[in-house]
Order: structure tokens, then C-alpha cells, then sequence
């Protein structure tokens, strides 16, 4: 059975929240009211993109993050690390000081996701050629546009690729490592820092596989500002982390944007942001755009470098990743010694598959057609009455929205505060009610404050 909704890690601290409608406005899902003066978000439409995080003037939108302890709870403990992190730093900070540091705070292992880039590209390539009636074939590197295909163009979710991430390709690969080693499957606890919050809830609730490989989330601000601090009061004496490994340049950047795309034949398109990907999607929905091969769709301004838990300007985070692929680039040594994840490679080729990705449209109107077109027409005709301004005034972000939540029995047309001018001048309802409707909607206390300050 279906999940009644995606787990999120988006919050509203509603002590905080002044209900100002910047996030109810940006959210390109619509998935934002405001309701009794707070925000409130609609969990079968947020997609974790993070954009409501960025434009909240007073912090009260979080990013939930596991208890950093629970570390603790496992014997070898790993750090799966995105690359992005090591842009976030100075370049007079090392990566064997980055990865000292966070094996003192308390891991056993550190290890860079995106080492495992290669297995994905040779997995992509060889289900892009099986499978070639798909095209356009769309990348499942971000969370937040597999969920934002499956809520809000449905029709376009066969065309996502299933296959793992390469995080869960690393948290595969580490923990068959361990085991083999010796360790019980118990005593592994494996932890992904992540730059954005829809990573948290595609681990939380993954789509296409019934439990996640990973067993905690760390946001990777926390991690940077730990690490930085640590730095800075001069506590790393020597290094616990010797670098055997060599990284290359498309594994580094495999997080930024054209990082997939330009890896694959054809026609392949790189998009960032994600209102440009919802552009894009539309005019493939809609048949506008034809003949591509591969779509490398991010929610994130510049990708993963532009993730909201990043601290450091996105620009000279890429600048900085582009020169340590440089750097490998140049001391790549004649010959390089096999990988250890070579010798898995068979293994995680056979085990990369994920399930049927289900659509879970939030435009879907009624489960029976006949009474789905009812409610079409039904909307149709609330939005020749309501005043087609978006001025946001009802709570909803746009007229459209308040239509759709008439229909569905969320919301009511007296909402719109034009039409309660409009019955108040007929004497269809009085100025109480019509006050009474807005108090509603904006809470007791913001017409407190107004009296106030009037008075």
C-alpha cells in the first residue's frame, strides 16, 4: 500500500513563523498555505527542494538533521561525504586535515561518495542502451526532482532512470566491505552528510527501494562548521587519514552542474534550478522539445554547489573543486593501483537496480474520471468569479490554488478577499463575518498588533 506521504525535512518552527507568504510564494509546487497566520505545507506536494528555506526572512523553516550521537550507536561508524564538502573550505585547508578531523569527532571510516561515479556511468550507459525506447532517459541524482516529476508530471516518471545514486552505491559498497571484513551487519552504522534537504528524506523514504542503505543524515553544515572549528584551534596534530586513493576529475565534479551530461553520447541537456527544470519538463510534457537523449535535471542553483546547507558561496565552491580535479589531473601517476572498489565492481553492477518509480500526482482531482471532470469544470467556474490577481490574500499562493482547494473541500471561496468586499456590498455578509474570514487566515494575533498600533 501507498505511503500516505513522503517523509520531509523541511519544518516550520511555528513559534518563529510570522505567516509573511514569502515561502508560500516561491514554492514551485504550490505546496504552501498559510493558515491561522503560519505557514503550513502540504506533505503529498513538497518535493524538500529547500526554496522556502532560502526566502525565510526569519528563519523559520529548518532542516532536520539526526541526532549526531547515534553515531555511537555502531561499532564502525562510517562517514559518507558528498565532494561538494571539501569545496567549502579555504585551499589552505587540506583534505587529509578535513578527513582527520571527522574521525576525531568520532568515526571509524570517512569515504567520498562520488568514488564510485564510475560504476554508475558504466551501469547508465549500458541501461540507456538496453532500454532506448525510454528517451529522453532522465538522471535520479536528485531527490528533489524525482519527487517533483512523480507529484507534478506524472507522466514523465518512466522516463527516470532506475538505478541507484551514488550514494547508495558507496553505502553498498562500505558495508559489503565491512562485512567482509568481519564485521556483523548490526555493528555498521553508515552516515551521509548532505548539502540539501531532499537527500534527508530520500533517505528517510526512498523511492523505488523499500529501506534505505544509510542510517543517519548529518547536515553538511554542521560537519563544516565542526571541522573548521577544530582547524582554526590548531587540534589537529598530524593526520589519522592517509589519501591512497586517486579521484578523478569527473568524479569530482559529478556533484556540479554538467557533471552527468557531459559524460554520455547524444543529445544531453544539463539544467540547474529548479523553476528552469519545471520549464523544461513542461515543454517536454507538452512535446516542445524533442529528439534528447539524457536529461541532468537540479533542483539547486549550480547544482549541488548552490544546496542549501552549503556555507560558502557556490562560485568559489566550483572554483575550488575544479582545482583539485586539476590537481589529480596532474599527479595522476603513470600507472594507478586498483582500486578497492574495483573488486566489488560485479557486485554492485548486479545489485543497482531499484524498483518501478510510481507517480504520486498532486493535480489528480478524483480517482474516478467522470467525477474528476466535474471537479475540472467546477474549478473553471470559481476562476471566472475569482479576480485571476495572485495577490496571495486568501492564504493560497495563487487563484488557481484556491480554486483547486475549494473543489477538494480545503478552502473556501469567501477566502478571496474581493469577493468578501463584493457580498459585503450586496449585505450577503456583514463586515464581522468578513473580518472574522480574514482572522481566519492570518491569525488573531496580526490583527491584534494592528489595533495596536492604530490605536
Amino acid at each position: 500500500m501507498e505511503k500516505a506521504h513522503f517523509y520531509h525535512a523541511l519544518k516550520v518552527v511555528k513559534e518563529v513563523c510570522i505567516g509573511c507568504t514569502h515561502c508560500m510564494n516561491v514554492c514551485p509546487t504550490a505546496a504552501i498555505r498559510v493558515k491561522q497566520g503560519l505557514a503550513d505545507i502540504n506533505k503529498n506536494a513538497c518535493v524538500d527542494c529547500g526554496e522556502c528555506l532560502k526566502v525565510c526572512p526569519v528563519n523559520a523553516i529548518i532542516v532536520e538533521q539526526d541526532d549526531f550521537s547515534q553515531i555511537f550507536n555502531f561499532k564502525q561508524r562510517v562517514a559518507l561525504l558528498p565532494t561538494v564538502l571539501l569545496g567549502q573550505f579555504p585551499d589552505d585547508i587540506s583534505e587529509d586535515q578535513i578527513y582527520s578531523v571527522i574521525l576525531d569527532l568520532g568515526f571509524t571510516h570517512v569515504y567520498e561518495v562520488d568514488e564510485t561515479v564510475d560504476v554508475l556511468t558504466e551501469a547508465t550507459k549500458l541501461y540507456m542502451n538496453k532500454n532506448h525506447q525510454d528517451r529522453p532517459f532522465i538522471s535520479s541524482f536528485c531527490p528533489a526532482i524525482v519527487r517533483l516529476i512523480q507529484v507534478k508530471f506524472p507522466a514523465l516518471v518512466e522516463h527516470i532512470i532506475r538505478l541507484k545514486p551514488v550514494i547508495d552505491i558507496s553505502a553498498l559498497f562500505y558495508r559489503k566491505k565491512l562485512k567482509d571484513e568481519g564485521f556483523p551487519d548490526d555493528e555498521i552504522g553508515i552516515f551521509y552528510v548532505t548539502p540539501c534537504a531532499a537527500k534527508i528524506a530520500a533517505v528517510k523514504s526512498p523511492v523505488g527501494e523499500d529501506k534505505s542503505l544509510i542510517d543517519g543524515v548529518i547536515n553538511m553544515d554542521f560537519i563544516y562548521n565542526k571541522v573548521l572549528l577544530s582547524i582554526k584551534q590548531n587540534r589537529v596534530i598530524g593526520t589519522k587519514y592517509v589519501l591512497n586513493r586517486h579521484m578523478s576529475r569527473r568524479s569530482i565534479g559529478w556533484t556540479l552542474t554538467n557533471g552527468e551530461a557531459s559524460l554520455y553520447s547524444g543529445r544531453c541537456l544539463a539544467i540547474d534550478e529548479i523553476h528552469n527544470v519545471i520549464e523544461v519538463l513542461e515543454k517536454l510534457e507538452n512535446e516542445e522539445i524533442s529528439d534528447v537523449d539524457f536529461l541532468e535535471l537540479r533542483a539547486c542553483d549550480h547544482s549541488c554547489a548552490g544546496g542549501v546547507l552549503s556555507t560558502e558561496n557556490r562560485f568559489l565552491a566550483i572554483e575550488r573543486l575544479r582545482k583539485r580535479g586539476d590537481w589529480y589531473h596532474q599527479h595522476k601517476p603513470a600507472v594507478l593501483a586498483e582500486r578497492e572498489i574495483d573488486s566489488y565492481r560485479s557486485y554492485l553492477l548486479n545489485n543497482i537496480s531499484v524498483q518501478k518509480i510510481e507517480p504520486r500526482s498532486i493535480v489528480r482531482l478524483d480517482t474516478d474520471m467522470m467525477e474528476a471532470m466535474k471537479k475540472m469544470e467546477k474549478i473553471n467556474r470559481i476562476l471566472k468569479v475569482l479576480p485571476g490577481i495572485d495577490c496571495g490574500a486568501c492564504g493560497a499562493p495563487r487563484c488557481q490554488a484556491l480554486a483547486e482547494d475549494v473543489v477538494q473541500g480545503k478552502a473556501k471561496m469567501t477566502q478571496c478577499v474581493f469577493l468578501q468586499k463584493m457580498l459585503t456590498k450586496e449585505g450577503l455578509i456583514t463586515p464581522q463575518e468578513s473580518f472574522d474570514i480574514s482572522e481566519n487566515t492570518w491569525g488573531v494575533k496580526r490583527f491584534e498588533k494592528k489595533k495596536r498600533n492604530v490605536q
